[in-house]
């Protein structure tokens, strides 16, 4: 069955400075579209990416979920920006330069992902309170998942997919931070074209290792025109929607990702809580994830499920977004009450 969307901006102003966008997928022939009982999946994203990144590993998972049975009953998905990344980022282009500039909060997306679930705004016509959802982020996405759940009114989730969850002590996360701003502060932000931003970011190793379709959607949706406020003398080419002085900012942010880990036990008994982490240890290290599952969760009994995504990292949404999608998809047909096993 094809898949439509519609984007959608939330204004939340005066009372949050930031306006929000998002983008709503469903599949017109469902017989789930207006069935109270079935999900509604909210996907969250990473730093330096935007909500259509998830969009291959969606498809991936309607695939499935068109061919379960009825097992799992999903009525639409939701992929919400950051405030700072994606369309949001062009919205906000302005107002991102008072006060965002050299710290941007984790919280600041945990509040926006309330924000956009509870209506606090207008542009909006759906009322999230009455659906049935299920939370799914993938690294600082899953981070502002947890955060979220600091904000009144309470955000009742059927269950929370954390993948590659980006929280952890102050140890690990002060050793990452540096790591990721030292990347972020010198990474190439402008092309000639997208065509050139394509062929040029394919033939590096790191990029190689994306799935095409991925690949293709970060250069198309992440990318902008130039000029903009960051380069207004540039009159040609293309530009990062998320601005390197922004991503930045983002990886400047220690409290969120330590914040989150405190809060990470709590908010396990108060949802399910689904954990899938990439097989490779890369960005993430082996005894970060061991004290997450361990110190933070309290130990995989504490979990609804535990998984392993073969052939990816940290980044598994952008190198096996297949192979996630079935992770996703295993953890959304597990009964509420299972506990993770090894």
């Amino acid at each position: 069955m094809a898949v439509s969307s519609q984007s959608y901006i939330l204004d939340p102003r005066p009372n949050l400075p930031l306006l929000l966008t998002a983008k709503r997928y469903w599949q017109a022939d469902s017989p789930y579209l207006n069935d109270s009982a079935a999900l509604t999946l909210i996907f969250t994203h990473g730093v330096g990416f935007h909500k259509e990144q998830w969009e291959p590993a969606m498809d991936d998972l309607w695939a499935l979920l068109n061919h379960n049975n009825g097992t799992v009953r999903v009525r639409e998905m939701w992929a919400i920006d950051t405030p700072n990344h994606g369309d949001a980022a062009i919205l906000n282009e302005r107002a991102l330069q008072y006060g965002y500039d050299q710290v941007f909060a984790w919280e600041d997306y945990g509040r926006s992902i309330h924000a956009f679930l509870t209506g606090f705004g207008t542009g909006l016509d759906v009322d999230f309170s009455t659906r049935r959802l299920v939370g799914i982020g993938h690294s600082m996405g899953s981070t502002a998942l947890v955060l979220a759940h600091g904000y009144t009114p309470f955000i009742q989730f059927e269950s929370l997919i954390l993948c590659e969850l980006m929280s952890m002590n102050s140890h690990f996360a002060a050793k990452l931070a540096n790591l990721y701003q030292r990347g972020s502060i010198n990474r190439r932000d402008t092309w000639a074209s997208h065509e050139e931003a394509y062929t040029l970011l394919k033939s590096r190793p790191a990029w190689k290792a994306w799935d095409d379709r991925v690949l293709r959607i970060f250069v198309n949706n992440g990318m902008r025109p130039l000029p903009t406020a960051e380069y207004p003398d540039k009159a040609e080419g293309v530009t990062l929607k998320c601005t390197r002085k922004q991503e930045t900012a983002c990886y400047r942010d220690l409290q969120g990702a330590e914040r989150a880990y405190h809060l990470l036990g709590p908010t396990a008994k108060r949802v399910p809580v689904h954990m899938i982490y990439g097989a490779i240890n890369d960005y993430v290290p082996e005894e970060a994830k061991d004290d997450i599952v361990q110190n933070a969760v309290g130990g995989l009994r504490n979990l609804a499920s535990f998984a392993l995504v073969e052939g990816a990292g940290h980044l598994v949404m952008q190198m096996n977004p297949e192979g996630l999608a079935q992770k996703i998809h295993d953890a959304l047909a597990r009964p509420s009450q299972a506990t993770a096993k090894l």
